[in-house]
């Protein structure tokens, strides 16, 4: 047992390391320049090079030694210059070279000079000798900031935002984001905010949806190609086919509005959460009903379940103990997958009802377009599912002793 959780926890580890460079690759590189983004067109080179160090936007992707930088603007021939910067032609050269006055000779820049054509000749004496040598004419300097480790890279900072150590106690910091590029608030505060609304809203959904999708999905079982059974599955896709956003939108004028028996914004106590929870239920029950069902059905043909009934055992031993402990399996991996939904929430539930919860988040990180606060909640879902996905593969091995873990 214990080889298996550190193999299973190895490949998970793998598995997050293919999620951190996925999303790096979203976020870092399609996603475009983040600095640029949220400042505008408008925004002073300080401004956009100071945004972009601060997120870290500027350093390499994997490896490298020079850092983007916009303190010092690339210069093309026949632009004009950035003050600090100058081109002159001394005596004796005919194509220009460049001049960076003292306020720019600092340690951590670098430049890099493009040079085209030839423009004309130098000529010198070494040793009595003459000397004829061409030059070239400068077209285009690129400045760089130098930084001291050269793995020092974007992708490096994304790992360390997931876990990184650090010389004091506890000596791990895990799920660091840093700050929104927005509101400059700590993403942690933000994440730990809003897990309690959205298990809140999710937890009581998960269950209604567990609970009430496995026993009308017995009973449809039970009454396999009866009436019963045939309205129970018309019921469950009737549901299924009805939109998400019909469902609230019809809820919340029918039952908040017209009939005013629930309020339909904000999150102050119960009575708020009790129409989106009654929506998340209706809206994901039909489709547990005709999962446990096809399920149940199938385990239905089994000899095990005709020996307990032979046996006069009575229907509810024989469905709900023998039927259920048999059918475990597939009830622990549709559950798992939901499960994660606890802490992330819902994004059409809380933006339609106002509850505070990290689906809200989710939206007005998009809205704001936010990528840091974007990335967090990306990652953290994935974490959530990869740790649920482990749990579900031992909750295995204690739901049915047939699989050997070793």
């Amino acid at each position: 047992m214990l080889n298996f959780i550190i193999r299973r926890t190895l490949y998970s580890v793998l598995i997050l390391l293919g999620v951190v460079l996925l999303t790096f690759a979203l976020f870092n590189v399609a996603a475009g320049d983040p600095a640029a983004a949220v400042l505008g067109k408008n925004a002073r080179p300080e401004e956009v090079d100071s945004l972009r160090r601060e997120l870290g936007a500027d350093l390499p992707l994997f490896y490298g030694r020079y850092c983007k930088t916009e303190a010092l603007p690339s210069w093309k021939a026949g632009e004009a210059l950035q003050p600090g910067v100058s081109i002159s032609e001394p005596d004796g050269i005919k194509g220009p070279y460049l001049v960076v006055t003292p306020q720019f000779e600092l340690p951590e820049y670098a430049c890099r000079t493009v040079r085209s054509g030839q423009t004309g000749y130098t000529e010198f004496t070494l040793d009595g000798e003459p000397f004829r040598t061409p030059v070239t004419g400068l077209e285009e300097i690129t400045f760089y900031r130098i930084q001291e480790s050269p793995w020092n890279s974007q992708f490096l900072r994304a790992v360390k935002e997931i876990v990184s150590f650090t010389p004091e106690f506890p000596y791990l910091r895990i799920l660091d984001f840093g700050k929104t590029i927005t509101t400059r608030e700590p993403i942690s505060t933000i994440l730990l905010r809003g897990v309690w609304p959205s298990l809140c809203l999710m937890l009581p959904i998960f269950l209604g949806e567990l609970v009430i999708g496995l026993a009308l999905a017995l009973v449809a079982a039970a009454f396999k190609d009866t009436l019963i059974d045939r309205a129970l599955v018309l019921v469950s896709v009737a549901g299924m086919s009805v939109s998400y956003l019909v469902v609230i939108i019809f809820a919340q004028w029918f039952l908040g509005y017209y009939y005013d028996l629930f309020p339909v914004w904000g999150f102050e106590g119960i009575a708020y959460l009790c129409l989106p929870v009654l929506v998340g239920i209706l809206c994901g029950i039909g489709g547990n009903v005709r999962f446990y069902r096809t399920v149940f059905v199938n385990e239905l043909r089994r000899e095990y379940l005709r020996t307990a009934a032979a046996k006069g055992l009575s229907p509810f031993r024989v469905y709900g103990k023998h039927l259920l402990r048999n059918a475990a399996i597939q009830i622990i991996t549709r559950a798992s997958a939901a499960l994660p939904f606890l802490f992330t929430g819902s994004l059409l539930l809380e933006s339609f009802f106002g509850i505070p919860g990290l689906g809200f988040a989710g939206v007005d990180a998009l809205y704001n377009s936010d990528l840091q606060l974007l990335k967090a909640l990306v990652i953290t879902s994935a974490i959530l599912f990869v740790v649920m996905n482990l749990l579900a593969d031992l909750a295995y091995a204690w739901a049915d002793p047939r699989i050997r873990l070793e």
